[in-house]
Order: C-alpha cells, then sequence, then structure tokens
C-alpha cells in the first residue's frame, strides 16, 4: 500500500510538472517579440538618429509590443560597408547608409548622386516619395539590400582648410575626399580637383595631417563631425543632393510575418516625415554653430558649377535604363 502511494505521488508530479511546462511554452509563445537589430554610423544627436529612434517607437506601438528594434548608432556594430555586408548574410536587420554607397550594389542609386539634378527640396522629396523612388529602393533586392524609405540628408558643399571654393576653378590641384562613389568621383574629377575615397572615420585625422585638402558635405555633418575645427571655409555651392537610405536585409525581411512587414514600413514611412522636420532644424542650427566657430560660410554663384557638371549627364545616355530614370527626375521639378 505504501509503495501504491509512492508511486500515485510521482505520477501526480509528473503530471505536474507536464502541465506548469505547458503553461511555460504557452506563455512563451503568447509573449515571443521579434526583435530587430539596427546599426548605424551616426551620432545620437543627428536628426537621421532620431527619425530612426521614433520609427522603433511606432513599430513598438503598432505591434502592441509584439515587435522591437533596437538601435545601435556611432558605428558600435561596425562601419557603414560592414553593417551592408552584416546585412547581406542575415546577422544584421536594417541599416542607413548614404545612397551613395548603394551604387556599387544597384545602379540606380547613381542617378541620385549626378550634381544638380534636385532643382529644390521639394523636387527631390516629390522624386524619392513616388515611383521612382519606390523602383530605386527596391533595385538592391537581388543583392540582399531592400529600401524601406530614404532620409533627408539636405545637400553637400565644399569644405576647405586654405582656401574657399567660389568657382569649380578654385578645386584644381586640390586633394577632396569623397564617398566610395562613381558619381562623387567623376564630379570632382570634372572640376579639376584630386577625389580621393576616405572613410568617414578618418577623415578628421585625414584633414588634420593634410592627407586631403578638404571635403564636401550636409552642414549637420559639418559641424557635427567637428571637421569645421580644422577647415575654416564653407563654399554652399549644394552640388548634390544625396539623400540617405534605411535598409532592411531581405534575409529579415523575408522571415517577417505580412503584418510585421506593414508595421515596419509604414513606421520607416512614418519615421521620414518626422526626420524632414528635424533636419531643417538641424541645418539652420548647425551653420549658425560653425558661423559662431569662425568659420567663413560663403554662397558662390552655382551656374558654373552647373555647366561644367553636363558631360556627366551626356555619359549617362549610352546606358537607356539609367537615362530614363534621369529624364523620369527631371519631369518632376
Amino acid at each position: 500500500m505504501h509503495i501504491q502511494a509512492k508511486s500515485f505521488t510521482i505520477s501526480i508530479l509528473r503530471f505536474l510538472l507536464i502541465v506548469i511546462s505547458l503553461q511555460f511554452v504557452s506563455c512563451q509563445e503568447r509573449d515571443q517579440v521579434t526583435v530587430l537589430k539596427l546599426a548605424h554610423g551616426l551620432d545620437p544627436s543627428h536628426s537621421v538618429h532620431m527619425g530612426m529612434v521614433y520609427m522603433a517607437e511606432r513599430v513598438y506601438e503598432k505591434s502592441e509590443g509584439q515587435m522591437r528594434i533596437d538601435v545601435y548608432p556611432s558605428g558600435q556594430l561596425g562601419s557603414e560597408r560592414e553593417n551592408l555586408e552584416m546585412l547581406q548574410i542575415g546577422s544584421l536587420a536594417i541599416t542607413k547608409v548614404s545612397a551613395a554607397a548603394m551604387e556599387g550594389f544597384a545602379p540606380s542609386y547613381r542617378v541620385l548622386g549626378l550634381p544638380y539634378i534636385f532643382v529644390s527640396r521639394e523636387h527631390s522629396q516629390r522624386v524619392f516619395d513616388g515611383p521612382v523612388g519606390r523602383e530605386i529602393l527596391q533595385d538592391g533586392e537581388k543583392f540582399w539590400l531592400r529600401g524601406l524609405t530614404f532620409y533627408d540628408a539636405g545637400s553637400r558643399s565644399f569644405y576647405t582648410k586654405d582656401r574657399p571654393i567660389n568657382h569649380p576653378d578654385d578645386l584644381r590641384g586640390l586633394k577632396i575626399r569623397v564617398m566610395p562613389s562613381i558619381s562623387a568621383v567623376n564630379m570632382v574629377r570634372v572640376f579639376g580637383g584630386s577625389p580621393t575615397p576616405i572613410s568617414w572615420g578618418e577623415l578628421y585625422t585625414a584633414l588634420q595631417g593634410g592627407v586631403v585638402d578638404g571635403a564636401e558635405n550636409n552642414p549637420p555633418s559639418f559641424f557635427l563631425s567637428h571637421h569645421y575645427e580644422v577647415c575654416r571655409y564653407y563654399s554652399l555651392n549644394e552640388h548634390t543632393t544625396i539623400p540617405d537610405v534605411l535598409l532592411v536585409s531581405t534575409k529579415t525581411w523575408d522571415r517577417l510575418t505580412p503584418q510585421e512587414q506593414q508595421w515596419l514600413q509604414e513606421a520607416a514611412d512614418e519615421s521620414a516625415v518626422v526626420q524632414r522636420e528635424l533636419w531643417i532644424e538641424s541645418e539652420q542650427h548647425s551653420l549658425e554653430m560653425v558661423k559662431a566657430a569662425g568659420v567663413q560660410v560663403s554662397y558662390p554663384d552655382k551656374q558654373p558649377f552647373i555647366d561644367m557638371v553636363q558631360p556627366l549627364y551626356e555619359a549617362y545616355k549610352q546606358d537607356e535604363r539609367l537615362y530614363d530614370l534621369i529624364k523620369k527626375i527631371q519631369e518632376l521639378q
């Protein structure tokens, strides 16, 4: 009888353990959260970072906590190039890069780097938000890089150490840092300068050491990078309006449910609207700060620059698809 009671007690304990285990698994399934890692190289005070944080907040709200994006700024998980490679193998979900960095993956991105292809901020936003922008965003999918949205990165202008750039001739003989972009390299060559690709993280030291004589970028990047401490001339010729692009790994995207894909895309689109407002404020603040620091800010006549880059457009006539994109962009002026 004692043995039977003991056996019964063991059976009850086993049953209770099974019930508890099933309840634990059930709770895990109910509480399971889809977590996506987003890494980029910008400072947390940058408007683009703030836009991505807003996106993460909206994803969490839309999913009622079922989906979460963890944001890693300031190159914590690697350089821009490393983040792209991590997306391709699926070890990172989302990153933000300059659209120029995508030229080596998807040819259509090259047209966004053409000097003076956009006549105004409104023009560029019509392109980014419309069918042309969506076509370009999708062009990287064959390389496992799906575009979600474009962020405003303003217009890029030249900043230099020893003299202002008030005319294209002022660039002759100068070594100018450029992104690893065919469009940027060709542009500086047309102006008579020597294009020198250098990673963003190494640029401050390269300017200090005389490896390059100057660089080109938008006002917030010029200010937040502290490059104004070395380069005392900022010439707002606004030669290119290259956006930042938010990318998701297709390996990650394909694992998401249709509902999760919808949450992510909607949040990305909403964050672009917020980021653009933050960008305008950041741009104004950055210019005020570099002027206060003693930087000579000039506003050169753009027409000589525009005239000199026309051969770059002629070269694209050999590529029917890219030239068609250029014409579509120009029609949206």
